[in-house]
């Protein structure tokens, strides 16, 4: 096997390719045995089995013209495949020219077709209680569609037409996976998960292609947001780090954080989802279970999915005062979590599960939901994003899987049908699921397509 030094890649090619290169040319030179070059001793001894390797004759090669494959110093910085691709251009015919006697090239064509999912996928929800408005954040087409609190798209309709929407290249929203409304002033703050280190903030009434009132650089892959009104601070899970950064809410530009929860200890893994119990003083976050330890040797690993707690001014390398885990918990990559104080409960989009799990806030260990709302009726789809409408007593889902929110009454469990269903693509329509793919490969075999995200 050849290491991955790619001037060593070159000699190596070379070599083969001369050797090759040699043979042909004596091939060439003697001809095969019936040529006259043949002496008819050599042609008798292909003729005679003699047991073992035999030499038939010697020539002398034509003089070479140059080297046949110059000679690549080990410290060039010369790829194989840049040498394989220079003589490829040297050896394919010069382009046509055009009509005008004039040379070109053609570098920017269509495609012969396009997979691409041109419908919203929903990552996140939030329920404007002053002005009725839900909020969903629209991660494939980068940025957020406004709705009435009592839009119902009836099953025939395509979709419903969102009442504005905010997005475009001036918005700087890529990727945004998280949403928070403040309840008083209804700004609207947007996390950005995967290319764009930006936490931005809008007034309740914008609308189009604006840039933002405010910004925030952030830690990257951000991913959960809450917010200590009382203590007028702003809370972010970061995924890549396995930490909870918190801030000033209204802090902006490079201001820096004003304490973080990261560390070995803190049982974090892959965190995504967050909430704030202020009655209690507790901190609720998600996690998928992807472990990277800070500490050499930094292994990985993975564990199972858990909801950790923390007391709500931890700070540093704190373990959690308690873990919701087990394998009697269904959580399956739990995304966005909320806290409903007054009831004392915790509900979790959980996404893999097609579900939504509700538990004791005082839930500890390998626990059973109080109540699931999962099933066909429910017309929950991958859900990532969840809301608890106190005021008018009910429960929001967004679904990544199906262009959708369905709204459910608050203690909504089992296979039950949603009150209320917002659609941006045709009944039944699924996702494509494809979010900043990495690469794409082809099986011959089954006729598909593999994309990782």
């Amino acid at each position: 096997m050849l290491n991955n030094n790619p001037s060593r890649r070159t000699r190596v090619a070379c070599g083969i390719l001369s050797m090759i290169a040699l043979f042909a040319a004596w091939m060439l030179f003697l001809g095969g045995p019936d040529s006259p070059e043949w002496s008819a001793a050599s042609r008798a001894a292909l003729r005679k089995a003699a047991g073992g390797p035999q030499l038939v004759s010697i020539e002398p090669l034509p003089a070479l013209d140059g080297q046949l494959c110059q000679w690549t110093p080990a410290s060039a910085n010369t790829t194989l495949a840049a040498v394989l691709q220079q003589e490829r251009r040297a050896t394919s015919p010069p382009p046509a020219p055009s009509a005008d006697g004039k040379t070109s090239i053609e570098v920017d064509r269509e495609p012969a077709r396009v997979i691409r999912d041109t419908y919203p996928t929903y990552s996140a929800i939030a329920v404007d209680t002053n002005s009725h408005e839900v909020y969903l954040q629209d991660e494939n087409l980068f940025g957020y569609k406004v709705f009435n609190r009592l839009d119902n798209t009836p099953p025939t309709a395509a979709f419903t037409e969102p009442k504005r929407m905010v997005g475009g290249i001036n918005t700087k929203m890529e990727f945004n996976c998280g949403l928070y409304v403040d309840p008083k002033n209804g700004d609207v703050y947007s996390v950005a998960n995967d290319t764009i280190d930006t936490l931005v903030i809008f007034p309740r009434n914008a609308e189009g292609n604006v840039a933002p009132q405010r910004e925030l650089r952030t830690p990257h892959g951000t991913y959960g947001i809450a917010v200590d009104e009382g203590a007028q601070e702003l809370f972010l899970t970061v995924e890549h780090i396995n930490a909870v950064v918190v801030y000033r809410k209204m802090a902006e530009g490079e201001e820096k954080s004003l304490r973080a929860i990261q560390g070995d200890q803190t049982g974090l893994e892959d965190p995504h989802g967050i909430a704030l119990d202020t009655k209690n003083n507790w901190l609720f976050v998600s996690n998928h279970g992807n472990v990277k330890d800070i500490k050499p040797p930094r292994q990985g690993r993975f564990e199972m999915p858990s909801i950790t707690v923390y007391p709500l001014k931890a700070s540093g390398d704190t373990p959690p005062i308690r873990i919701i885990e087990g394998p009697q918990t269904q959580l399956n990559w739990p995304a966005q979590v909320f806290v409903d104080e007054e009831h004392g409960e915790l509900y979790v989009a959980n996404d893999s599960g097609d579900s939504i799990l509700v538990f004791r806030v005082t839930d500890d260990g390998d626990v059973a939901p109080s109540r699931v709302v999962k099933g066909p009726r429910t017309g929950i789809k991958n859900p990532t994003g969840i809301f608890v409408d106190l005021q008018n007593d009910e429960l929001w889902v967004s679904n990544m899987g199906n262009h959708s929110a369905t709204v459910f009454q608050r203690t909504a469990n089992g296979n039950v049908a949603p009150l209320r269903t917002i659609r941006s693509a045709p009944q039944g329509k699924l996702a494509l699921a494809i979010g900043n793919p990495g690469a794409v490969e082809y099986d011959s075999k089954r006729d598909e397509i593999l994309v990782p995200n």
